[in-house]
């Protein structure tokens, strides 16, 4: 997880703002109390959730960034659901930086786009926006007709009275609706009325995306702008010592270097001038104190810590008294290595440094921390640097981080123009930032029977959240770490959760897609597996024995034995794995069929997927999350390493550090469950639990259990 805070519901520091927008019309939004004015005349982006023009065309202002995920859909449904207007009616607006007015009630109210916390965040704070609004409109209508507003009714778009024979659009009204008082209290639509939310609304970001007006960060164009590209030491802690300046300019199309600390920009009239002139710059860099690290360091050290107790996450009954009477023991280690991010579109930030301030151009999750950390980096206030968001053409948690903008804006401080930065694919997968290296070590005691009646799950491994949320690291525990392991779905009476930070020296971690429960599903449910074959039991049967008390994880669980057909036969070489989980307040059960061929090679052949994610807004997005989830945690299990020798990472692009192609991948069968709970996440859960799934389905194909990914064919040969 990335953080977790109370119901974002609104109450007497949260609540709605209303006035006239610029050039007529209404906004609505809600603040803190702190914040509640609105200005007369707001900026050509007011900082608000809802504009009506006087055509009584809504504009939503999004505050969560669409990256892939469906939030410029799913969103702007919950407030259309409540006002009352049909999505075709509907754009979407990107947010300007604002903790105040944008801020994710799951995420310390900072404007951070991530954890699969947007329709969570967001399901009552524009629901209710929506219906204040709609109240507002029906205010102007029956003070514009002199009746009593509760005469009066909505139809998508317009007020209505009882006769149905007068009628006004919301445009027209909309003028009036932003001097009538914002009500304190809203009545919300009761599930059974909803025509929007629940329903396969078409994408609204699809046409620009598809006839190319849609702007990413990579799209951005100011004049007079040249194009840079990076070199930096290819150590992390290394200093830059020369270049061949002389050989740079003679580039054609080079413009200028810059110099920085740890690497060296070359800027030119485009970017194939900039990239010839690194090449001729050939920089020669101090590679510093990491200059011999190797992955191999990094695993012995994770190894050592793990034979120390950690900070305790979680502890109830007393592990160690039913450990030393269990009938049975079994014990595991199992590894993650580091993962890169690989967003398809390549990391870019375009900046204006002038007299008066910075322009930044980028598409990032964390508009306002990029804003302070560069206002800090060139030593301006922070209204002085006037970020300007776009799409993301991927996130995955690399652009959680605002290193690469801070780079873009020392460069563009010694330039005279605006200037775009675009980093290599090769910059870039060896100066990310990195999925942690995870060791766990497992301890399980089991009873006559082979279930476990004490359980140990030490987590060794580096803390994003003591470097990225400080507040958060308390006692010794990385919330994230733990998350998906402290709360896992089992019910087990003995049951102990140990962290151990242990920092790899010099390489930088940060979030992945998925998490804390992408490395902890992956880990436990592999696990869960172990113990079933101890006991002699199958999978699905040992899970469901110890679900009895978790009724949404069994069910899940049970329909997708069903519908994969668990227990089956399948070919020679072939298997099938599960795994069930609880995160993101969403629950999922995956079964994966696997083929391994002789030389060892896997296959993913199908994934069924059953997901109980509470509330549905948009079931194409649930299905289309799953989906890409499922795909992205297929490539991490089967190639996805980053490996480290003489402090280098060793991987540069595609050709080692491999994407799953389109003739490899699986059919995917998703069944949404019917629910009333409240909405879960839906980004990161089809990521989480894939690996076990397919782990488990080789060791059920071979016999061969794989404790660390990715996987290792050449174990897999048939002998």
């Amino acid at each position: 997880m990335l953080a977790r805070h109370n119901s974002p519901e609104l109450s007497r520091r949260n609540f709605l703002i209303a006035g006239a927008a610029a050039g007529g019309g209404m906004m609505i939004g809600w603040a803190p109390a702190a914040n509640a004015r609105v200005e007369k005349d707001p900026p050509a982006m007011p900082d608000a959730y809802i504009r009506i023009d006087g055509r009584g065309h809504v504009t939503i202002v999004s505050p969560m960034i669409e990256m892939g995920q469906g939030t410029y859909t799913s969103l702007p449904m919950l407030v259309a659901e409540e006002l009352d207007v049909d999505m075709a009616n509907v754009s979407v607006a990107i947010a300007p930086p604002s903790d105040k007015l944008y801020g994710n009630p799951l995420l310390g109210n900072a404007q951070v786009t991530g954890g699969s916390t947007s329709i969570r965040g967001f399901y009552l704070p524009l629901r209710k926006t929506g219906a204040a609004a709609r109240a507002m409109l029906i205010s102007a209508a029956a003070k514009t007709w002199n009746v009593d507003p509760g005469t009066l009714r909505t139809e998508p778009g317009f007020v209505v009275d009882d006769s149905g024979k007068r009628r006004l659009s919301y445009g027209e009204l909309a003028d009036r609706a932003a001097k009538m008082p914002v009500p304190n209290d809203v009545q919300l639509k009761d599930a059974s009325k909803f025509r929007i939310i629940g329903t396969p609304a078409k994408r609204l970001d699809v046409s620009g995306k598809v006839n190319g007006s849609a702007h990413y960060g990579i799209d951005a164009k100011v004049p007079n702008m040249k194009i840079a590209t990076v070199a930096a030491s290819p150590v992390f802690g290394g200093k830059l010592v020369s270049f061949d300046e002389a050989a740079v300019k003679k580039v054609p199309g080079v413009v200028q270097v810059v110099k920085l600390d740890n690497a060296i920009a070359v800027v030119g009239d485009h970017y194939w001038a900039a990239k010839k002139g690194i090449e001729a710059a050939a920089p020669v860099f101090d590679d510093g104190p990491h200059a011999n690290v190797s992955t191999a360091d990094v695993v012995s050290a994770l190894a050592k810590a793990a034979e120390r107790e950690g900070a305790v996450a979680k502890n109830e009954g007393n592990f160690a008294s039913a450990f030393s009477s269990a009938a049975s023991k079994v014990e595991a280690t199992y590894e993650a290595p580091f993962l890169a991010h690989a967003t398809m579109e390549p990391m870019n930030c375009t900046v204006s440094v002038t007299n008066d301030g910075c322009d930044i151009w980028v598409g990032t999750q964390i508009p306002v921390w990029a804003q302070q950390a560069v206002a800090k980096a060139l030593n301006l206030e922070t209204g002085q640097v006037r970020l300007h968001n776009h799409l993301l053409g991927g996130g995955f948690g690399r652009r959680l981080e605002s290193d690469g903008i801070v780079q873009a804006a020392l460069i563009a401080k010694q330039l005279a123009f605006p200037v775009k930065v675009v980093w290599s694919r090769e910059e870039d997968i060896q100066h990310d930032m990195y999925r942690p290296y995870y060791y766990d070590r497992f301890s399980v005691g089991l009873d006559a029977q082979g279930m476990p009646i004490a359980w140990s799950h030490r987590i060794v491994g580096s803390s994003i959240m003591a470097r990225w949320a400080p507040p958060l690291f308390k006692n010794g525990i990385d919330p994230d770490a733990v998350d998906g392991a402290a709360d896992m779905p089992y019910a087990i009476e003995n049951f102990r959760v140990e962290y151990v930070r242990e920092e790899p020296p010099g390489i930088p971690t940060a979030f992945w897609r998925g998490v804390g429960p992408t490395h902890n599903v992956y880990v436990i449910e592999s696990f869960i597996d172990e113990l079933a074959g101890a006991a002699k039991k199958d999978p699905v049967e040992y899970r469901r024995a110890l679900l009895q008390k978790n009724p949404r994880a069994l069910h899940v669980l049970d329909r997708a034995a069903e519908l994969s057909n668990w227990g089956k036969p399948l070919g020679p070489r072939q298997g099938r794995g599960v795994s069930v989980q609880q995160a993101f307040g969403t629950y999922m059960c995956q079964v994966a069929e696997v083929t391994v061929g002789e030389d060892g090679e896997v296959k993913v052949d199908r994934v069924f997927v059953v997901v109980d994610p509470g509330v549905v807004v948009n079931p194409d997005t649930v299905v289309a999350q799953v989906q890409s989830g499922v795909i992205f945690g297929i490539t991490a299990v089967l190639w996805g390493e980053i490996t480290v020798d003489k402090g280098r990472v060793q991987q540069t692009n595609f050709d080692d550090y491999r994407m799953l192609r389109i003739d490899e991948a699986p059919k995917i069968e998703v069944e949404i469950v019917k629910s009333s709970a409240d909405p879960g996440g839906l980004g990161e859960p089809g990521t989480s639990g894939l690996a076990p799934a397919v782990l488990n389905a080789i060791h059920a194909a071979t016999g061969v259990r794989l404790r660390k990914t990715p996987i290792d064919s050449k174990r897999l040969k048939a002998v």
